[in-house]
């Protein structure tokens, strides 16, 4: 990646790494396998004018807060797990160029079991520092991390087989004005920009034609909408233990742990992004899930208040599995009051009172 504006550092960077209250302190340790790349999965980008996205963003520094809440829901076991790093590299006792720092923030939706998504949690971040072209070349670094956490988990799951399981897996990091999305599964992060959604991952599931096409070109098939028969996602990492997945003979299996990437440059009408797990997605469409949290925040402007209220919320809605939410502001202040045009279509009611209804009327 060229990193723009290394000069601008986040200034008001804090030094705990927050995880949540599922942390195991026994990390696994592990040797580096040598991981090949298929580079079929080029980055995408939000469409800008260059001139006047330069002219906008000169003097544009984003000012970082974060805050996260989780719950179990209404399933049995809590194996979605989450990280918020506000300074990566200092973290891991790493120097960067300048002291530069990149913020990271992850969630990860376990299935089969919390050992996946624990070790991923505990595992990727340190990977990612320790590869030798940290940060310059962020985007190979982060693909390739995520191959070899994948790696290094098979092996751990070799030595102790009550660890088998899988997780999906979203990362997000900044670095200066640059903002990088690697997602693998259906986890999803969505930036609002001046009040407007803006699709920052895909959701790695069969009925996604891009997937069944890759699927199906690697020997694997779709049916009832599960990859062959079995997962509701996609790409994962782990999942070792089913056969057929990760492995078909001398060939590489349909289940991916290769993210797809997608890197924009923040400007000032960029106000933040919010991470969550499918839990939060099944009830929250993208536009509604960014009026809402713009909404709490122009009442009280507490991050982890409004991370603690969307989760509340989605459970109001009928959410039925574990929820996980991350929102990262880019700016101190609280979201403007604006007009957001969305079509010609005018509506008396949002879109957020639309999901609330319709949830009311069927129970």
């Amino acid at each position: 990646m060229c990193v723009q504006d290394l000069e601008n550092k986040n200034k008001d960077c804090e030094e705990d790494i927050i995880i949540d209250n599922n942390n195991n302190n026994n990390t696994p340790q592990f040797a580096s396998d040598q991981i090949t790349l298929s580079n079929s999965f080029p980055m995408e980008s939000i469409c800008e004018d260059t001139v006047v996205a330069e002219e906008k963003q000169s003097n544009f520094i984003p000012m970082l807060r974060s805050g996260e809440w989780s719950d179990i829901g209404h399933r049995p076991y809590m194996e979605d797990t989450h990280i918020c790093i506000p300074d990566l590299a200092r973290s891991f006792n790493s120097k960067l160029l300048g002291d530069e720092s990149v913020s990271f923030y992850g969630v990860f939706d376990g299935h089969g079991g919390e050992g996946a998504s624990q070790f991923v949690r505990d595992n990727l971040p340190r990977i990612i520092v320790n590869d030798a072209n940290f940060p310059l070349e962020l985007e190979q670094v982060v693909t390739r991390s995520f191959m070899e956490t994948d790696a290094a988990f098979a092996r751990s799951c070799a030595l102790e087989s009550d660890l088998s399981s899988g997780t999906t897996a979203l990362a997000a990091m900044i670095f200066g004005r640059s903002l990088l999305v690697a997602n693998a599964g259906d986890c999803r992060a969505i930036l609002s920009r001046h009040g407007l959604a803006f699709e920052m991952s895909k959701d790695h599931r069969p009925c996604y034609e891009k997937e069944r096409l890759r699927i199906e070109s690697l020997g694997g098939f779709v049916e009832d909408d599960y990859l062959n028969g079995q997962l509701a996602v996609t790409r994962a990492i782990g999942n070792w233990h089913i056969q057929g997945m990760k492995e078909m003979g001398e060939h590489l299996g349909p289940l991916s742990a290769e993210p797809e990437l997608k890197l924009v440059t923040l400007t000032k009408e960029d106000e933040f992004l919010i991470i969550g797990s499918d839990g939060i997605w099944d009830v929250f469409m993208n536009q509604n899930a960014v009026d809402f949290v713009r909404r709490r925040l122009q009442e009280h402007n507490d991050v982890k208040r409004c991370c603690k209220e969307m989760v509340e919320e989605a459970m109001k809605r009928g959410a039925l599995d574990n929820l996980t939410v991350v929102i990262v502001c880019f700016q101190a202040d609280p979201p403007p009051h604006v007009a957001v045009q969305r079509g010609r279509v005018r509506r008396s009611i949002s879109a957020e009172g639309l999901l609330s209804l319709k949830f009311h009327l069927e129970v």
